[in-house]
Parts: structure tokens; C-alpha cells; sequence
């Protein structure tokens, strides 16, 4: 059964508003906050968002960020859920928050805190359930709250030059999405070896790389529209020709031939199931 809901992947340092986008300048396709304009289905101003900030150490200060962030683009109808516990995520008033909401956003942070706290509880449950099923619902994370999103999930490792095996730590996400595995910060914080390991590691999933103020919107499941102004990378292994991964000792790197690639950047649109790129130039009323 396809999932009704949209799904909204960004890849952390989205426009807010405070002209800090480093490529803003040097991008003629960049649109003011328009990531976040897309927060809301139909972009319904007066529609309940509810930001979670369980993965953040600091959710006053994000919390204060988002405020203004969130005047800017004109949504006058927020709240924040600072969830930090097993037992919080069984709080019936959040609950109830949950099920009335528009829009789930996961802040950044810790995409491990995510997992333990919230995966498997009342409020992971409600989520996963107005997703499959509410065609108005968005869940949305940025950074840590992208990369949780999936099924299979980095947790931590994978930075070295080479892909050594045993260094990349996978874990299980919320499992909103199945066949991905996701990665954000991409290009700044150059994280392309780590999620080619990602996938050559665990067959069938295809790796998405978000590079900053970028997202990637999915409806039905599998249609995936990019936003923003950098770049959405897409790696397949499901071609592989060769590759030591299935003997390696540990410490020895990894090697591969055939690894597919796709570069997506705003307006291109994504079929997740079929690998099949296409560019659409849709409008905003920004151009």
C-alpha cells in the first residue's frame, strides 16, 4: 500500500530567513525560505505545525530560531514538544498534539536520541499511521531529524578517507521509509564515502545525500521533488559488478565497480522505486 502522506527530507541548514545560505549568492534558482514554505500541505498558513526537538541539546534556543523563522514565512499556528524521555513519548497531551497536528518536524541534533525515545512508542506509532494513511500530513526532519526517517539509519562513523570496514555504525530509524537510507549535511561536511558504504553494505537501499538548505519532498512514497538551492545525491549499489564487501577483513578498505550515481537539484523529480530522474520547471510565487 502506498503511504498518502508527504514526506519532507532537508538536509539541515535551511534558509530561515537570515541571508546565512552560503551558495544564496551564487545560485539564480534560489527561492527565500522555500523549504520551509512547503512545510504545510497546499502551504496553509493557519495550519498546526508541531516541531519535536527531542534530538537537540538545546531546544529553547531552537525553539527561539524557528519562532522567527516561522513569522517570516507566516505560519501563525506552532507549538514545540520537547520530548526527552521514554515516558514523554507516552504522554497522552502529546499524543493528542500529534494526532492534531498538520506537520511533524524533527529539529537536528542526534538522530540516536530520536531512535531510542520516540521509535516504537504511542507518538511514533500515531505518526507512522497518519502518514500511511492522512494525504494532508506532512512529517518533516531536517538534519537529525532527516536521517531518522528511514528504516535503516546512520548512527555515527564512516568519516575515514577510505571505506574501512567495521567503522560505519548502522542503526534502525522510524522507518517512515523503507528502501533509503539518508544522509544529510552531505557535501559540507563531505559524507559521500560513508553512505556509499551505507548501501553497499545493506542490498536494495538506495542512498540519499542532502547537501544543505535542500530537501527532497516524497508523496505516495516514491515520487521525490528536490528543493532548495544545493544538491540532492542519489547512490545506487544495486549494480554492482564488483567489490570486496562480502570478504573484507577488518581494517582492510572496501572497493567497488559499477557504483550508479544521480545528481538532483531544484525542480528535478525523483521515482524512488523505478531510479528514473526527470526536471519539471515548477514555479513559486517567489519568480
Amino acid at each position: 500500500m502506498l503511504n498518502k502522506g508527504r514526506l519532507l527530507l532537508i538536509g539541515g541548514g535551511e534558509d530561515k530567513g537570515e541571508n546565512q545560505v552560503p551558495i544564496a549568492a551564487h545560485n539564480k534558482q534560489f527561492v527565500h525560505l522555500e523549504i520551509l514554505k512547503e512545510l504545510v500541505y497546499e502551504k496553509s498558513m493557519d495550519g498546526r505545525i508541531e516541531v519535536i526537538t527531542t534530538a537537540t541539546g538545546v531546544p529553547l534556543e531552537v525553539q527561539a530560531i524557528y519562532e522567527k523563522a516561522f513569522k517570516k514565512v507566516g505560519y501563525t499556528n506552532v507549538g514545540f514538544m520537547d520530548i526527552q524521555s521514554i515516558s514523554d513519548a507516552k504522554n497522552e497531551h502529546y499524543l493528542e498534539r500529534v494526532n492534531k497536528a498538520d506537520t511533524i518536524l524533527f529539529s537536528g541534533g542526534d538522530q540516536f536520541k530520536i531512535a531510542t525515545i520516540i521509535g516504537g512508542s504511542p507518538i511514533a506509532e500515531a505518526i507512522s499511521r497518519r502518514y500511511r494513511h492522512d494525504s494532508k500530513f506532512t512529517v518533516a526532519g531536517t538534519s537529525a531529524g532527516a536521517m531518522v526517517m528511514s528504516k535503516l539509519m546512520i548512527q555515527s562513523g564512516g568519516t575515514n578517507e577510505a571505506l574501512i570496514d567495521y567503522d560505519l555504525r548502522i542503526s534502525s530509524g522510524l522507518g517512515l521509509i523503507h528502501d533509503c537510507i539518508i544522509d544529510t549535511h552531505f557535501i559540507s561536511r563531505g559524507r559521500f564515502g560513508r553512505l556509499a558504504h551505507a548501501v553497499i553494505t545493506n542490498s536494495g537501499q538506495l542512498g540519499i545525500g542532502l547537501g544543505e538548505d535542500t530537501a527532497l519532498l516524497i508523496r505516495k512514497g516514491r515520487k521525490a521533488r528536490c528543493l532548495g538551492s544545493g544538491m540532492v545525491v542519489i547512490i545506487d549499489a544495486r549494480h554492482i559488478e564488483q567489490t570486496n564487501v562480502s570478504h573484507v577483513e577488518k581494517g582492510d578498505p572496501i572497493y567497488v565497480d559499477n557504483l550508479r550515481v544521480h545528481l538532483l537539484v531544484r525542480n528535478c523529480e525523483f521515482n524512488i522505486h523505478t531510479c528514473k530522474l526527470s526536471y519539471t520547471n515548477f514555479k513559486t510565487e517567489d519568480e
